[in-house]
């Protein structure tokens, strides 16, 4: 069944071309559109939003048009990649900062109130969180824990209703080789296929 897949690049610098994630994202959406999955990609890089500096900044008439350009994609999307490199155990912070302006109350959520959990309001989608890092992957994952991934997982995507939410890994990147890159440029193509 074809899938309407959004794809993220987490990854602040306006220049992609040293970075293998833009290769990734490449082939997984090539992948995906062979499929007959529906793709749209946006880069953290080349949108422009503020960052958040008090409650009234999370107001909807202060949405930003970029991130409301988000959200929407967000809303039509049945399935979202969202991708970054590892900086400092966590995403970097301009991804960050657009998480918390399109992921906010009203749009992801409803408004906490006196006793009231939040409420996911963006149930019914998956997402796949896709992290590349220059340290091997089960070192993050089994020394340092993982938990930039789980917080984003658990927090962000899972508050909104994302589920299920899966996690790949990336590790090595600068020294796994042209081999290593192909095989995960394979395993990203078969991804997008399978739209997942």
């Amino acid at each position: 069944m074809a899938r309407r897949i959004l794809i993220l690049d987490g990854h602040p610098d306006r220049d992609p071309a040293p970075h293998f994630l833009p290769a990734l994202l490449d082939a997984y959406a090539d992948g995906a559109r062979a499929a007959g999955h529906e793709v749209e990609r946006l880069r953290v890089a080349t949108l422009d939003f503020p960052w958040l500096r008090s409650g009234g900044d999370w107001e909807p008439a202060n949405t930003p048009a970029d991130v409301t350009r988000l959200q929407a994609a967000l809303t039509a999307a049945d399935h979202w990649l969202l991708a970054y490199p590892l900086w400092f155990g966590n995403p970097p912070a301009l991804l960050l900062g657009l998480l918390e302006h399109a992921l906010r109350p009203g749009f992801a959520f409803t408004p906490p109130g006196p006793g009231a959990p939040p409420k996911p309001l963006l149930g019914g989608r998956s997402a796949h969180v896709l992290v590349t890092m220059n340290m091997p992957a089960f070192a993050y994952r089994w020394y340092f824990g993982a938990h930039g991934v789980k917080t984003l997982r658990r927090h962000l995507l899972g508050t909104a209703g994302f589920r299920p939410v899966r996690t790949t890994l990336v590790g090595s990147v600068l020294t796994i080789g042209t081999g290593g890159r192909e095989r995960w440029l394979q395993r990203l193509r078969a991804m997008g296929t399978e739209g997942r």
